[in-house]
Protein backbone atom coordinates (compact mmCIF):
# COMPACT_ATOMS: atom_id res chain seq x y z
CA UNK A 1 0.00 0.00 0.00
CA UNK A 2 2.65 2.61 0.92
CA UNK A 3 4.72 2.09 -2.84
CA UNK A 4 1.06 2.23 -3.92
CA UNK A 5 0.33 5.17 -2.33
CA UNK A 6 3.90 6.58 -3.42
CA UNK A 7 3.93 6.01 -6.53
CA UNK A 8 0.55 7.52 -7.08
CA UNK A 9 1.85 10.56 -5.57
CA UNK A 10 4.86 10.46 -8.29
CA UNK A 11 2.68 9.72 -11.14
CA UNK A 12 -0.52 12.48 -9.87
CA UNK A 13 2.50 15.08 -10.01
CA UNK A 14 3.94 13.99 -13.31
CA UNK A 15 0.57 13.61 -15.15
CA UNK A 16 -0.34 16.91 -13.95
CA UNK A 17 2.79 18.69 -14.78
CA UNK A 18 3.28 16.77 -18.39
CA UNK A 19 -0.25 18.32 -18.81
CA UNK A 20 0.33 21.61 -17.53
CA UNK A 21 3.63 21.92 -19.52
CA UNK A 22 2.35 21.23 -22.88
CA UNK A 23 -0.48 23.12 -22.15
CA UNK A 24 1.63 25.87 -21.37
CA UNK A 25 3.69 25.90 -24.35
CA UNK A 26 1.18 24.63 -27.23
CA UNK A 27 -2.22 25.73 -26.24
CA UNK A 28 -2.27 29.09 -28.87
CA UNK A 29 -1.93 26.51 -31.19
CA UNK A 30 -2.97 23.74 -30.22
CA UNK A 31 -6.73 22.49 -29.09
CA UNK A 32 -6.45 20.98 -25.75
CA UNK A 33 -8.06 17.89 -25.96
CA UNK A 34 -5.01 16.77 -28.19
CA UNK A 35 -2.78 17.80 -25.33
CA UNK A 36 -4.93 15.92 -23.26
CA UNK A 37 -4.60 13.01 -25.33
CA UNK A 38 -0.88 13.22 -25.39
CA UNK A 39 -0.29 13.96 -21.51
CA UNK A 40 -2.95 10.70 -21.08
CA UNK A 41 -0.82 8.46 -23.71
CA UNK A 42 2.71 9.56 -21.88
CA UNK A 43 0.93 9.79 -18.13
CA UNK A 44 -0.83 6.36 -18.01
CA UNK A 45 2.58 4.46 -20.03
CA UNK A 46 4.61 6.01 -16.86
CA UNK A 47 2.34 5.08 -14.60
CA UNK A 48 2.26 1.30 -15.93
CA UNK A 49 5.92 1.35 -15.67
CA UNK A 50 5.98 2.39 -11.98
CA UNK A 51 3.22 0.08 -11.16
CA UNK A 52 4.59 -2.63 -13.13
CA UNK A 53 8.19 -2.07 -11.65
CA UNK A 54 7.91 -0.80 -7.66
CA UNK A 55 4.29 -1.20 -6.49
CA UNK A 56 3.39 -5.18 -7.66
CA UNK A 57 6.89 -6.29 -8.83
CA UNK A 58 5.40 -8.61 -11.70
CA UNK A 59 7.51 -10.60 -14.43
CA UNK A 60 6.89 -10.54 -17.87
CA UNK A 61 3.08 -10.68 -19.36
CA UNK A 62 4.05 -6.90 -20.32
CA UNK A 63 1.79 -6.21 -22.99
CA UNK A 64 -1.23 -7.89 -20.86
CA UNK A 65 -1.01 -5.99 -18.66
CA UNK A 66 -0.47 -2.98 -20.44
CA UNK A 67 -3.55 -3.38 -22.40
CA UNK A 68 -5.47 -4.06 -18.49
CA UNK A 69 -3.93 -1.52 -17.26
CA UNK A 70 -5.15 0.96 -19.93
CA UNK A 71 -8.93 -0.86 -19.17
CA UNK A 72 -8.28 0.03 -15.76
CA UNK A 73 -7.51 3.63 -16.42
CA UNK A 74 -10.40 3.79 -19.21
CA UNK A 75 -13.09 4.47 -16.62
CA UNK A 76 -10.55 8.25 -15.37
CA UNK A 77 -9.88 8.97 -19.10
CA UNK A 78 -13.55 8.68 -20.01
CA UNK A 79 -14.64 10.91 -16.61
CA UNK A 80 -11.14 13.49 -17.81
CA UNK A 81 -12.56 13.44 -21.62
CA UNK A 82 -15.71 14.78 -19.96
CA UNK A 83 -15.15 16.78 -17.43
CA UNK A 84 -12.26 19.21 -18.76
CA UNK A 85 -14.44 20.51 -21.48
CA UNK A 86 -17.00 20.84 -19.00
CA UNK A 87 -15.05 22.72 -16.11
CA UNK A 88 -13.13 24.84 -18.64
CA UNK A 89 -16.91 25.81 -20.06
CA UNK A 90 -17.51 26.96 -16.68
CA UNK A 91 -14.68 28.96 -16.67
CA UNK A 92 -12.69 27.67 -14.75
CA UNK A 93 -8.85 27.61 -15.99
CA UNK A 94 -7.50 24.25 -17.66
CA UNK A 95 -4.54 23.95 -15.11
CA UNK A 96 -7.16 24.11 -12.24
CA UNK A 97 -9.76 22.06 -13.87
CA UNK A 98 -7.13 19.24 -14.68
CA UNK A 99 -5.54 19.50 -11.22
CA UNK A 100 -8.93 18.83 -9.82
CA UNK A 101 -9.95 15.91 -11.90
CA UNK A 102 -6.49 13.77 -11.41
CA UNK A 103 -6.52 14.47 -8.14
CA UNK A 104 -9.94 13.05 -7.67
CA UNK A 105 -10.23 10.04 -10.25
CA UNK A 106 -6.31 8.67 -8.40
CA UNK A 107 -8.00 7.69 -5.61
CA UNK A 108 -10.29 4.84 -7.73
CA UNK A 109 -7.47 3.03 -9.33
CA UNK A 110 -5.46 0.59 -6.60
CA UNK A 111 -7.85 -2.26 -6.18
CA UNK A 112 -8.22 -2.13 -10.40
CA UNK A 113 -4.84 -2.41 -10.68
CA UNK A 114 -4.21 -5.13 -7.66
CA UNK A 115 -7.47 -6.62 -9.29
CA UNK A 116 -7.33 -6.19 -12.97
CA UNK A 117 -4.03 -5.02 -13.92
CA UNK A 118 -1.53 -6.87 -12.65
CA UNK A 119 -3.72 -9.71 -11.08
CA UNK A 120 -1.94 -13.54 -11.39
CA UNK A 121 -4.14 -15.46 -13.23
CA UNK A 122 -5.27 -16.99 -9.98
CA UNK A 123 -5.97 -13.55 -8.66
CA UNK A 124 -8.28 -12.48 -11.61
CA UNK A 125 -11.89 -11.02 -11.04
Amino acid sequence: MFRFLLTGGWNTIFSYALFSGLYFAFSEKVHYMVILTVSTVLGVTNAYVCHKFFVFRTKGNYLREYLRFYAVYSVQIVINYISLPLLMKSGMSPYLAQGLIVGITTAGTYLGHKHISFASPKRQL
